[in-house]
């Protein structure tokens, strides 16, 4: 098998300020294809010299888990804040193109999975690089599972896969059953599936052809992305893992469900699977059972990760 070189790059050490009760920050690089790829690592003491790379979801996510559309949770913020808690180092990422990653690329839409497998190799040479850690844990988020899971394949020096609120299915059939649940979408669902169906058999879609509403979905700018993504089964990928896995899923997660952690579960029965039944997409607990008091939780940087999620990662990473 084809292994990534993973890219060494020195790591700059500027300090930048840090939340009350948390651990020294500093940033960090990466060589990206046109200039640096950047994030912040949180060091921590101690001879077992533990680091996990926090891979961001979907979208303009950045390296505190918070993106422009609305989401201010700090997800990764506090996951790198409770795993220092427990001697934990962690390094949390802009992705190529974006935030702090901008010069790495001039269009942040041009990437395939494949590019961002490309930076989890750089960046787990630098890191093993900078910590003297012999091996690197992927902890992925969402969409960012899905790349834990292709590097797992690919990435030498990693010590396993850390997968949170990750799909279990192909892109395609998840984009189909979100079309199919809101009954206003019925009039655009054959011209939806269609284009699904020719992405995922790594066919461009002529824009031209789709009904206006379809548009955003299927920005030609994005297609190659989708059509990288929709060609991977985050399930076939598990099953070929060959590394410790474990898998966190949010049981009043809107976007990933409880089924989608079952199935990557199924695929490798080796991995351990923890469920948080009350927590939502951005991994904090809802308070209630309505949409709105779900969706309170992406708006809410102060409140506290859901209950047993650091105690659950902590201790398979910390596991002999």
């Amino acid at each position: 098998m084809i292994k990534y070189i993973a890219l060494l790059a020195s790591a700059l050490t500027i300090a930048i300020p840090a939340h009350a009760n948390s651990a020294p920050e500093s940033q960090i690089e990466a060589a990206g294809p046109h200039g640096p790829l950047v994030g912040t690592i949180v060091n921590t003491t101690g001879a077992q010299r533990l680091v996990a790379l926090i891979i961001p979801g979907s979208g303009p996510t950045d390296r505190d888990g918070n993106n422009p559309l609305g989401v201010r949770a700090a997800s990764y913020r506090l996951l790198a804040e409770g795993l220092a808690a427990e001697g934990i180092a962690s390094v949390r990422i802009d992705k190529r193109g974006m935030f702090g990653s901008a010069a790495a690329i001039p269009d942040a839409n041009a990437v395939t999975i494949a590019d961002y497998v490309a930076d989890t190799a750089a960046w787990v040479g630098v890191i093993r690089a900078t910590t003297g850690a012999s091996c690197v844990w992927l902890l992925g988020h969402s969409e960012g599972g899905l790349v834990a899971l292709a590097a797992a394949q690919e990435v030498e020096g990693l010590c396993g896969l850390v997968l949170i609120a990750a799909p279990g299915r192909p892109l395609g059939e998840v984009l189909k059953e979100q079309l199919r649940a809101n009954p206003a979408n019925a009039p655009l669902l054959g011209a939806a599936e269609s284009a699904i169906d020719q992405l995922a058999a790594g066919q461009r879609v002529d824009a031209a052809t789709l009904p206006p509403a379809l548009l955003p979905l299927f920005n030609p700018a994005l297609q190659d992305y989708f059509i990288s993504i929709m060609a991977l089964d985050p399930a076939d990928l598990a099953a070929r893992a060959q590394l410790p896995i474990l898998i966190v899923q949010g049981g009043k997660d809107l976007q990933v469900s409880v089924a989608d952690a079952q199935r990557l579960k199924a695929a490798n029965p080796s991995a351990a699977l923890t469920i948080l039944p009350d927590a939502s997409h951005v991994l904090k607990d809802v308070a209630g059972n309505s949409p709105a008091d779900n969706m309170a939780t992406y708006t809410a940087p102060d409140l506290p990760l859901a209950k047993g999620i650091i105690a659950a990662i902590a201790g398979f990473i910390q596991q002999p």
